[in-house]
């Protein structure tokens, strides 16, 4: 009997005891024992530090608009690991999960009998070759694949896609891509193929330098669509647009539009009630919190904030309360949240005066925040993917990790 969703989700869960591991052999033996699924379609890979999952989810829209039957491969999740496959506009149904993630982990099992002991497939690369088997059994005609983390050693680096997207470059994650925006901005554009096409939005002075070296035909985009979307999402949109160009040729504008003008990205500027206006967006580090801030309202604007133990939080606090009136710290229930009081302390350091309260609970928090909000004024909950996931999940749903 085909694995269901919930089997395949313990399975994932179990590999993510594997850790992270950097290097495509694993990936390049699972893939060959699988097929080479890889082949089976054309592909658009969207690398970056912001942005990737919005960039994707408008760029599949948007090629569906055009008669091109598109995949996407995002990460993180919020709820369960099938988000992060979708095929036409649709996460992958739970037996299409669950059959693709069994035909992956059979195969792994038998890759791993030659690799060294202790090198295991990983989570990630396991889930990614899912996608791909899933992306061609149903057929996609193009993928869209949103890089995990950097770029030249990340299992999705195995695609050879004629077109790459660059949405931003910030300094995150410099443990594994180094300590500069440019040895970052080197890691990420290692995925393009010479000859191939780079799409780009606004870059800092050090990426832009890398871009200039880098052997593609180049397409930096400055000018957003024409659409009423928070501004980093019509950043986005634009990115997604181009990319979408690159691949197909030329592009209807009034589809690329609709299509843009229809998507719908969890847990990214998702509004999710009103009166108070709530807002819940995943920024989780300082550029991302930037451009959330540049498309806050800024009048009656109360804050519910968690931040991981490992994230720049005094900056980013920095540019959030600047536009805020109050605050809610609180935590997520992954065990790196800093501690509410914690970030009030920081807060306190940086100048903070505003109205100020601790509640751990998360649902707590945000219920807080909306009274003090009241009517006619906003709310936004952000930080951390973590604190996003656990708002909008049903109280004990969510199992899967959300790395």
């Amino acid at each position: 009997m085909t694995w269901s969703l919930e089997r395949a989700e313990e399975h994932l869960l179990r590999r993510e005891l594997f850790g992270m591991r950097f290097g495509l052999e694993r990936m390049l033996r699972l893939l060959t024992a699988l097929g080479s699924p890889q082949s089976s379609f054309r592909a658009i890979h969207v690398v970056g530090t912001n942005g990737k999952s919005s960039t994707a989810r408008f760029t599949a829209a948007m090629l569906e608009a055009h008669g091109v039957r598109a995949g996407a491969y995002l990460s993180p999740h919020l709820e369960s690991f099938a988000e992060r496959i979708r095929i036409a506009d649709a996460d992958l149904e739970p037996e299409a999960f669950g059959a693709a993630v069994e035909r992956v982990a059979e195969a792994a099992l038998k890759v791993e009998r030659g690799l060294d002991d202790g090198d295991l497939v990983t989570q990630f690369e396991l889930l990614t070759a899912a996608a791909f088997v899933a992306f061609r059994d149903a057929g996609v005609e193009v993928a869209v694949v949103e890089a995990g983390l950097g770029g030249r050693y990340d299992a999705t680096n195995v695609i050879d896609a004629p077109v790459v997207v660059l949405t931003s470059v910030g300094l995150e994650h410099t443990r594994w891509l180094g300590p500069t925006l440019t040895d970052i901005a080197r890691e990420k554009l290692a995925v393009v193929p010479p000859g191939g096409t780079l799409v780009y939005g606004r870059l800092p002075a050090e990426a832009m330098e890398v871009v200039r070296a880098t052997d593609a035909r180049r397409t930096g985009v400055t000018v957003p669509l024409g659409l009423d979307l928070p501004g980093y999402q019509r950043a986005n949109a634009a990115l997604a647009c181009e990319a979408a160009r690159a691949l197909l040729g030329g592009v209807d504008q009034a589809k690329v539009l609709a299509a843009a003008a229809g998507v719908i990205v969890p847990g990214r500027f998702q509004v999710i009630a009103a009166d108070p206006l709530t807002i819940v967006d995943g920024a989780h580090n300082p550029a991302g919190m930037e451009a959330l801030a540049e498309a806050l309202p800024r009048q009656g604007l109360v804050a519910c904030v968690s931040i991981l133990d490992d994230k720049d939080a005094a900056a980013m606090l920095r540019t959030l309360l600047k536009a805020c009136d109050a605050a809610i710290f609180t935590a997520s229930a992954n065990p790196r949240s800093l501690p509410p009081a914690t970030l009030a302390s920081l807060a306190g350091q940086l100048g903070w005066t505003g109205e100020t309260a601790l509640e751990r609970d998360p649902r707590r928090a945000l219920e807080r925040a909306r009274t003090i909000a009241g009517a006619g004024g906003a709310v936004i909950a952000t930080g951390s993917i973590y604190l996003v996931a656990d708002l909008l999940s049903k109280p004990g749903s969510r199992k899967a990790s959300i790395l």
